[in-house]
């Protein structure tokens, strides 16, 4: 199940990811995505580590949530690797413990998989930078529940807001949001007038059907 408190730091968060480059949008000449769709948007979050006032805007607006949706928090856990750092400021914030989950337990020392050693009993909220299929977000709930901690909640900067990411969190039994989504962007830029009508239409049209939309420009090619 996704939750979506009502926030006005949305707004902000999108124009800060719009203005640096970290979401790029582009109907006439889309990315190819690792799965081999294409798709009008792109982000990549890893360059909010640029720019401290976004950053730091980022890591308020996760402190707010946290407040406002009420979640729990005795630990704050990144994803690796782009989570981390988030992780690590919204943690020093809000002064709470920090810790992270490898992709994979070292292979060497104490073969762990989780860093920071949060005790059993600890409730976390995960920090994501993005939420995509879902999936990589979701794989870190397995080994801190086998590890006893409680994950009230996945939040992330950004979300394409994809049918697959809610199915796989509802699978998951777990709560997720985004400070920002690509409906908040896509309203943003069509306020603002950064792209033409036409371009907004199909930015909406992926949304509503990213297979369709991708399939379409492949037949194309």
């Amino acid at each position: 199940m996704t939750t979506h408190p009502p926030d006005v730091s949305a707004e902000r968060v999108a124009r800060d990811l719009l203005e640096i480059g970290a979401v790029s949008l582009s109907p006439e000449k889309p990315f190819r995505w690792a799965s081999g769709r294409l798709a009008p948007v792109y982000c990549d979050n890893r360059l909010t580590m640029r720019y401290p006032r976004v950053r730091g805007r980022i890591a308020a607006s996760f402190e707010s949530a946290i407040k406002r949706v009420g979640w729990p928090c005795d630990v704050v856990v990144g994803t690796a690797t782009a989570g981390i750092p988030h992780a690590a400021w919204l943690a020093a914030r809000v002064e709470l413990p920090m810790a992270y989950v490898r992709s994979e337990a070292k292979a060497h020392g104490k073969k762990r998989r989780i860093e920071g050693a949060p005790p059993p009993g600890s409730r976390a909220v995960v920090i994501e930078d993005l939420i995509s299929t879902g999936m990589s977000s979701v794989a870190v709930v397995e080994p801190l529940r086998e590890a006893g901690i409680e994950v009230s909640g996945i939040m992330s900067i950004f979300s394409y807001g994809l049918e697959v990411a809610e199915e796989a969190f509802d699978q998951a039994g777990v709560d997720a949001f985004s400070l920002c989504t690509f409906g908040t962007l896509v309203d943003l830029a069509e306020r603002d007038s950064l792209l033409p009508a036409r371009q907004i239409a199909s930015l909406r049209r992926w949304y509503s059907d990213p297979e369709a939309w991708s399939n379409e420009r492949l037949a194309a090619d």
